[in-house]
């Protein structure tokens, strides 16, 4: 029997980033955490769920844990392999993507993510591997969410560098900008959830078990905001638990 007491903050944020997918999504896939969560999702309450690889794999069905977006096991039994290209423009950007995983080193108050530079863009203090994918899927896929660790440093008020647009400087500056997609619903940590209010501002929404708001706020770059109604989210189940560490990730890569 798996304890279910007892868990990580990466095992913590997958199973809460598992959770808020919906059976019979279509669902960009990145590798590491968002992969597990989606590989979960559809191991438990989404067995529907419509995986699609960067690199051209629709439909994956992956029997072990691809290391990258063009790992070979994920074409064994995949609905179709097209190119790269053909996933970004008849996919995505026709909107047939429901949802797109992201993460960055920065992410700001209102979503925009820095994936880019640590400081000022000529001479950084640290360059980062860039965009990738992750500018189109933050403008076109219906709706997002965002995994990464709740850090001072990876929540200032704004972002050095915006690689990818979450909500600009406002819910109606993302909409004046023309861009499809709703932008980021939820943004999970090991501390809790954020959600966009109606200006599009991060608000926390809801708590892990056993942590506190201020630890939240003493952890964001800004005055964070918190809902009336500030929830908290369920253990991590024995199953989702099991799944993780004995079918998904045995070797703990991404898990420890």
């Amino acid at each position: 029997m798996t304890d279910n007491t007892t868990y990580t903050a990466a095992e913590l944020m997958t199973i809460n980033s598992a959770r808020l997918l919906r059976d019979g999504d279509v669902v960009f896939v990145g590798v590491g955490l968002p992969n597990l969560a989606c590989n979960l999702a559809r191991r438990t309450h989404a067995p529907s769920l419509v995986m699609i690889y960067e690199a051209g794999v629709i439909g994956a069905q992956p029997a072990r844990l691809p290391l990258s977006i063009g790992d070979p096991t994920l074409v064994s039994g995949a609905l179709s392999v097209c190119s790269m290209y053909e996933i970004f423009t008849l996919y995505l950007q026709r909107g047939n993507i429901d949802v797109g995983f992201l993460g960055g080193a920065q992410i700001d108050r209102f979503g925009n993510i820095n994936a880019t530079v640590i400081g000022d863009y000529q001479q950084p203090k640290v360059r980062l591997p860039g965009s990738g994918g992750s500018m189109e899927i933050a403008a076109w896929a219906n709706r997002c969410y965002i995994m990464t660790p709740h850090q001072k440093r990876r929540f200032p008020e704004r972002v050095d560098f915006r690689t990818s647009a979450g909500f600009l400087n406002g819910r109606s500056e993302r909409e004046a900008a023309k861009l499809r997609g709703q932008g980021p619903q939820t943004v999970v940590t090991n501390l809790g959830l954020l959600e966009p209010d109606e200006d599009g501002e991060l608000t926390l929404t809801a708590l892990h078990p056993n942590v506190e708001v201020e630890q939240v706020r003493e952890n964001t770059g800004w005055d964070l905001k918190v809902a009336p109604l500030l929830q908290v989210t369920d253990h991590p189940r024995e199953d989702e638990l099991e799944i993780l560490r004995q079918e998904l990730d045995p070797d703990g890569i991404y898990l420890k």
